[in-house]
């Protein structure tokens, strides 16, 4: 299912993502998984985040090298698959990450993460500043990966992602509130 998480800029909606990926921890509550508390260094294991700018965290020099970073030769055949996956597959994998427009730039994150086989996909802001055309084909990904996994994601903009969303929450002083998909429009 697709879960979408909404607020103003600066409600926490980031922080949010944060936590539950295990880069921050928190500092009231816990996080659960299956029910049981879940340490920062275990959620890791479990979730993938996009962040909204994906190239400021692009390591390797070609798109190839990006999607294998830290992973090593073992998961060399698995990069054209997880491309696929994306709408990269056409793409010459030793062209370098910032020669992909902002759209390509996001699904290659993308791909990064989903190599990782995480369970659950943490997006933030997965469409800001993208034009009507990349928007749309973010929307058809996300449309086809709720299929296969959990997906979270946070935006201040619910406008193009709310049809998609199974449950919808807004964040508001430091709480996460359920909300109707048509009240948040």
């Amino acid at each position: 299912e697709l879960v979408l998480v909404t607020g103003p800029s600066g409600s926490g909606k980031t922080t949010l993502l944060e936590v539950l990926s295990g880069l921050a921890r928190p500092t009231r509550g816990r996080v659960l998984w299956q029910e049981k508390p879940l340490l920062a260094e275990r959620l890791r294991d479990h979730v993938g985040l996009v962040f909204q700018f994906p190239d400021r965290y692009f390591c390797g020099r070609t798109v190839r090298e990006e999607v294998l970073f830290g992973r090593g030769s073992k998961h060399a055949l698995q990069v054209s698959e997880v491309l696929d996956l994306v709408g990269l597959g056409g793409i010459d994998r030793q062209s370098p990450p910032s020669a992909l427009s902002g759209g390509q730039q996001r699904r290659l994150a993308l791909a990064v993460q989903l190599l990782r086989r995480p369970e659950i996909l943490l997006l933030d802001e997965p469409t800001a500043g993208l034009d009507w055309s990349a928007v749309r084909q973010v929307y058809q990904l996300l449309s086809q990966f709720k299929k296969q996994w959990g997906l979270l994601v946070v935006t201040h903009d619910p406008h193009e992602l709310s049809g998609l969303a199974d449950r919808v929450y807004r964040l508001e002083a430091g709480r996460l509130l359920a909300a109707q998909p048509d009240l948040v429009l």
